[in-house]
């Protein structure tokens, strides 16, 4: 038992220290050479973890969208809440992470380059990342217009709004580097008010 959890010890360090490293010097600057000097390991070690440095970032970025889904769905647990506050309370938490981690985004979206560039389709693959969320959403959507304490519109279209409301403001804190945080949030909350019943 002890050696799985070692394992599972070294292999979330080796993905915090590569995040790191890919944040410094962006993907394509990475190699796999770096990664396990950063982590002070042999390449042969790093093997045993990751096949290489796609995976590793691939594995980076999953810890930090289930790290997301995570602290979601804690707030979705608080039943005493409205609806329309427990759906300002997420989407204002998704922005507070998404400031938290900015930097990654510029990585993010040069890897995502490099992969349209393979002829991959980008939009499949970051809406396999993104999808949890949006059903958090509409698991909360539906949750208030059951109670009564949501207006009772079209649960994908108000989804859609919300969700590309968060889109927007997550390019502009990782990708226009701008730092109006506060008057997002209170973007987002006013929005959330006009279908609160």
């Amino acid at each position: 038992m002890a050696i799985v959890v070692e394992h599972e010890k070294r292999k979330n360090e080796i993905l915090k220290k590569s995040l790191e490293l890919f944040i410094e010097e962006g993907y394509e600057d990475v190699t796999y050479q770096k990664i396990a000097d950063r982590c002070g390991i042999t390449r042969t070690t790093l093997y045993i973890y990751f096949k290489n440095k796609r995976e590793i970032f691939l594995w980076s970025i999953k810890e930090m969208t289930n790290h997301v889904e995570r602290e979601l769905l804690s707030i979705i647990r608080e039943e005493d809440l409205h609806a329309a506050d427990c759906l300002k309370k997420t989407l204002v938490r998704v922005l507070e992470l998404a400031e938290e981690n900015s930097q990654i985004f510029k990585v993010l979206q040069m890897y995502l380059i490099q992969l349209e560039k393979g002829g991959i389709d980008i939009n499949e693959r970051v809406t396999r990342r993104v999808i949890r969320i949006q059903h958090l959403m509409s698991t909360i959507i539906i949750r208030g217009q059951k109670k009564g304490q949501i207006k009772n519109v079209p649960v994908k279209n108000l989804n859609s709004l919300f969700y590309g409301m968060l889109e927007a403001s997550i390019f502009r804190l990782g990708i226009l580097g701008q730092k109006n945080l506060d008057e997002m949030k209170a973007t987002l909350e006013f929005t959330v008010d006009q279908f609160r019943i």
